[in-house]
Order: structure tokens, then sequence, then C-alpha cells
């Protein structure tokens, strides 16, 4: 029995839920089953293509909906979950018991972990180091900013290692360790090792170039690095900068998109009131309330900014008459 995952690409969640998955099929579900790992991102046009669909079965995690018949198994956690209301309508409708979703959910990875246990008596424990890391990371738990980009812990570390890989198939091999592995003895491995140095590298001197960029007014700080190949910068960077800020808004560059980051500040002294996903969702992103944005196609740099002041003079402008009040 094959069983393809899809999972979301360049994020330690999107990895993690696909290792639980594989775990915890292999124990309730099927025990030899073989599978095999897709890494999906968001970009401007189509999400998925029908053809890839080619498992005995396949399965979804930490991504949007399909309406594919051919899609058996379905986690999600991000509040723009589906490309259109029929695709909501169509899971409503859905009488598998094999698709769930709950945006209450910080993390993806915990979400399968429960329902897991819940509905098909799957046990966690022994991955429940991994499972709390991805609650961590994705939902932004950190105590302080340091602690966000010091990046001192190994889980740290691989998060900035599956948001920078470019290599076809290493993904995939992480995701076999991450089920089975602590992730004290992953980050050891000599092929996860090795990147570890020009990548710290690398996050220091992003650091350095957003400290040039970063303009804070109005609880809102942007920043331009589409002239770097920075998309996978440390997201907690402007807040570490500048800790005042409440709402971040980041334009970067990739080989695949131009893309507009929306974010909220964990430790902000203001707290956040906008709903960063219904705002991304009107250019035709989504994400969580307090995190978002929005795919662009490569070298659409100008009608991305066009979308990034519009939504920096929004949450600019919304903060100021909140303070006025």
């Amino acid at each position: 029995m094959r069983i393809r995952v899809f999972y979301h690409d360049k994020c330690f969640d999107g990895a993690c839920s696909a290792a639980l998955f594989s775990r915890f099929y292999r124990e309730r579900i099927r025990e030899r089953a073989e599978f095999e790992y897709v890494g999906l991102v968001h970009r401007a046009g189509a999400l998925f293509n029908e053809d890839d669909f080619m498992g005995d079965e396949n399965a979804i995690v930490d991504f949007k909906y399909s309406p594919s018949p051919r899609i058996t198994w379905w986690f999600d956690h991000h509040q723009s979950a589906f490309l259109t209301p029929e695709d909501a309508s169509h899971f409503e409708q859905d009488t598998s018991n094999t698709k769930f979703y709950d945006p209450d959910y910080r993390s993806c990875t915990k979400f399968i972990a429960e329902v897991a246990k819940e509905r098909f008596g799957f046990n966690s424990e022994p991955v429940a180091e991994m499972i709390e890391w991805a609650d961590v990371i994705d939902g932004a738990l950190y105590p302080d900013p340091a602690t966000a980009v010091e990046m001192r812990e190994p889980a740290m570390k691989l998060t900035m290692v599956i948001e920078s890989n470019q290599e076809p198939g290493f993904i995939p091999r992480l995701i076999e360790m991450l089920a089975y592995q602590p992730l004290a003895e992953i980050i050891n491995f000599p092929d996860i090792a090795a990147r570890i140095p020009a990548l710290m590298e690398r996050h220091r001197r992003s650091i350095e170039i957003l400290r040039e960029r970063v303009e804070c007014k109005d609880g809102t700080v942007f920043f331009d690095v589409t002239d770097h190949e920075l998309e996978g910068y440390n997201k907690f960077i402007p807040y570490y900068l500048t800790p005042d800020c409440t709402y971040s808004v980041g334009l970067s560059k990739s080989s695949f998109r131009t893309k507009v980051s929306v974010g909220s500040n964990p430790w902000a002294p203001v707290e956040p009131a906008e709903n960063l996903a219904k705002i991304c969702e009107r250019y035709g992103g989504g994400g969580h309330a307090r995190v978002g944005a929005i795919s662009f196609p490569p070298g659409k740099f100008e009608v991305a900014r066009q979308a990034a002041a519009e939504i920096v003079a929004e949450l600019r402008a919304n903060y100021a008459s909140r303070a006025s009040r």
C-alpha cells in the first residue's frame, strides 16, 4: 500500500505534521504502508495537480483543502483553509471521518496528535517533544524575541534548515527521522549538521539587512528585501529589532513567487486587533488571525509592493485611530 503525503513545505509544522501522520498511520491503520512525501507551497495560480494524487491513499496535512475524490485524509488548522466556498461546502458534506479541520489549534501537528488519540487510540507520547515544539514554533509561544531569534534549541535550528532547503528529497528524508528520532539526535546527523554553520551566518546577515531596512511607524514595521534572496528569514527578527511595534509587513522574493508577509508581534505592548488572514484573503492570500501571507507570481514586484503599501496604510491608520481614542 503506497501512501502519498502532501505537506506544507518549508515549514517545521508541515514537516512534523507529515511525520506524525505517517507514524500514526503505520501504528493504527496499516503497519506495512510505504510512504512518499510531496511538499506543497502557496503560490499564485493552482495549488494542486490532480495527477500528483497517484497513491493508493493520498493525504494532505497542514495545507489547504482539495475536493479531489483521490484525497482520503486531510488535516488542517489554518483559518484560510478553503480556496472557495464550494470547497468548504464539500468538506462539510464529507462523511469519510478521515478529514479534519479546527482553526483553533496553533499547530497542525498537535491537532493531528489529539484527533489520532481520540478517534483512533494513537499514543503520541514517544514524539511528545516534536509535537510540543511544533506548537511553540507555529504558535509563536516563545517567552521573548531573543528566544525566537537566537536559534539556540535543536528545534529552532531544524526550522532554519527546513525553511531554507532547496534540495529535492531532503525534507522527505528528514520527515522519516522526525517520526522516530529525538530532535537533538537529528540535528547531529552529518547531512544536517553540515548545513548549520552557513545557515547561522546567513541568519546573522539577515538580521543586519533587516536592521537597515525596518521602518516602524504607527505600530507597524515595513521592510522590503526583494533585492536579496531572503524569503526564509526568521519572521521574528522585526520584533527583535523593533519591540514596540504591533504588526510587520515584509516583501521578499524566491524563484517561484514574490511574497508579502503580514504578521503580529507576540510580545507587543499593544495587543493586535486586526484579523490578518482576512486582510490577506482580499489579495488572494490567507493564514491565521495573527499571521498571514500573499503569494504573487515571480517578478510581480510592483503588484506586490502596491498590496503591501495598502496593507501597511490600513494597519497604521487603524492603529493610530485606536491610539487616539
